[in-house]
């Protein structure tokens, strides 16, 4: 069954679907993955910073330049952008396990199809 044009039209959509929810879900992953990078490497900078003397010089990139910067205002900003990580991983949790259920369900289902079709002699 190599040709799936002869799938019946229902087959096809669930196929199609399915390849969408796959799409997705890798995307979703790809962002999850980026985000926890980040979110580490904000906890390890905060960690150096807790190290560090408030009078300790300190440098922040900003874009290509690093800019000196106070201890407290970048550790504020650390601790600001460690809690919008942090939801955005909860979010993307969340999106992901939603996917992944609604590709395994589509995947049974298809499955299914694939088994009790006019073809279930030939598996796939």
């Amino acid at each position: 069954m190599s040709d799936v044009s002869q799938l019946p039209p229902q087959v096809q959509e669930r196929l199609l679907r399915l390849q969408q929810l796959q799409r997705n879900l890798q995307a979703i992953s790809a962002q999850k993955q980026q985000v926890e990078l980040e979110l580490t490497e904000t906890d390890q900078a905060l960690t150096e910073l807790a190290g560090l003397t408030e009078k300790a010089v300190i440098y922040k990139s900003i874009g290509s330049l690093l800019v000196r910067s106070e201890k407290g205002k970048v550790e504020a900003e650390l601790k600001e952008r460690k809690g919008v990580l942090d939801t955005r991983t909860q979010v993307l949790g969340k999106q992901e396990a939603r996917l992944r259920q609604q590709f395994n369900q589509l995947q049974a289902k298809l499955k299914r199809d694939l088994s009790t079709g006019p073809t279930s002699g030939v598996r796939p």
